[in-house]
């Protein structure tokens, strides 16, 4: 079947990095009401010695992968990456075609879009097929608004997809694998590829996180912290925080959740000293089960909370965690 939805598949050393399924999973939706089918979703593997990547990808959620292959893509290079995808679309000539919004997405979306002269939105948290047109929507004016676009009747319409906009794909298909060779030759880039730094901050991926214990600028310090973080360990959950606890350095900006942030969804999220500024509302509000705890009865935060309490969170939080702690017989 013809191609409707492409999806920039990432991955390295370690395998298919995880925002892949989050796009493979968009793109089943958006294949889905549109019409075009679970077939016509396909994603593109570039690399070299990526079989195993190739066949993963086919064998969850793409009825093809197409392996581009070749030593110019051993590495990557916003360069390289960029000229394969567009031979890519060129021959396939899909409708739409998902990025991950990240910084190989930042890279290679732009020059991929500049090159085949479409049209690109960047960090989507949805797309959707209505009334016969794509409407991609993003946050704009640091989220104080959702703005829906339509890229035109035709394709190929490019989109970045920020990470946790859509639930990763968690079925199996039997996709085909189709190796192709590279059209870029090593001689052919005009960048090179030096070396990967990671940083060693031990921080986690919240937009996995089943469980969200966060806390904002009303814990008063970074010492006080600790309160969220022994309500985080006793649920089993992980620590995120609204930007203002960020800003002011009390935790690594990966912890960060909002519109400048990451986008999450948990089935559970509770909110410690949050007001609730819609920067850090449009971040969470999809959340399964929110529990907002504050000492301000007007905190916007409990607009969406399920269960709101008033009252002081170092008197709460740590009466709960004693209570779950108990429960589980940990004392």
């Amino acid at each position: 079947m013809a191609c409707k939805v492409l999806v920039l598949a990432e991955h390295d050393a370690t395998g298919v990095r995880d925002i892949t399924w989050e796009l493979i999973g968009m793109a089943h939706a958006l294949a889905g009401g549109a019409g075009w089918g679970a077939a016509s979703v396909k994603a593109a593997v570039l690399g070299q010695g990526a079989d195993a990547a190739a066949a993963k990808v086919a064998a969850r959620g793409a009825a093809e992968a197409i392996y581009v292959e070749g030593p110019a893509l051993k590495d990557y290079t916003g360069d390289g990456y960029s000229r394969a995808l567009e031979s890519v679309i060129r021959a396939e000539s899909p409708e739409v075609v998902l990025f991950g919004h990240t910084p190989n997405g930042w890279d290679t979306a732009p020059l991929v879009a500049a090159g085949l002269g479409a049209p690109l939105a960047t960090e989507c948290s949805a797309i959707s097929a209505a009334g016969g047109k794509l409407l991609f929507s993003r946050k704009v004016f640091n989220g104080k608004f959702v703005q829906s676009l339509d890229l035109g009747p035709a394709g190929p319409r490019l989109a970045t997809v920020q990470r946790g906009a859509a639930a990763a794909f968690g079925g199996t298909t039997t996709g085909a694998v189709r190796k192709v060779p590279s059209p870029v030759g090593e001689a052919d880039l005009r960048a090179r590829f030096i070396e990967v730094k990671k940083g060693e901050s031990g921080g986690v991926d919240l937009t996995q996180a089943p469980i969200i214990v966060a806390g904002g600028r009303g814990l008063g310090a970074a010492d006080k912290f600790q309160v969220v973080k022994d309500l985080a360990a006793a649920l089993g959950g992980q620590v995120g925080a609204s930007r203002p606890v960020t800003d002011m350095g009390w935790l690594p900006h990966e912890h960060q959740i909002g519109s400048s942030g990451v986008t999450v969804s948990p089935k559970l999220y509770i909110a410690c000293g949050i007001s609730g500024a819609i920067q850090h509302i449009v971040g969470m509000k999809s959340s399964g089960y929110i529990v907002a705890i504050n000492k301000d009865a007007e905190a916007p935060i409990f607009g969406v909370a399920d269960v709101g309490v008033v009252g002081d969170l170092f008197e709460i939080v740590p009466a709960l965690t004693k209570a779950i702690k108990e429960a589980k017989g940990q004392g």
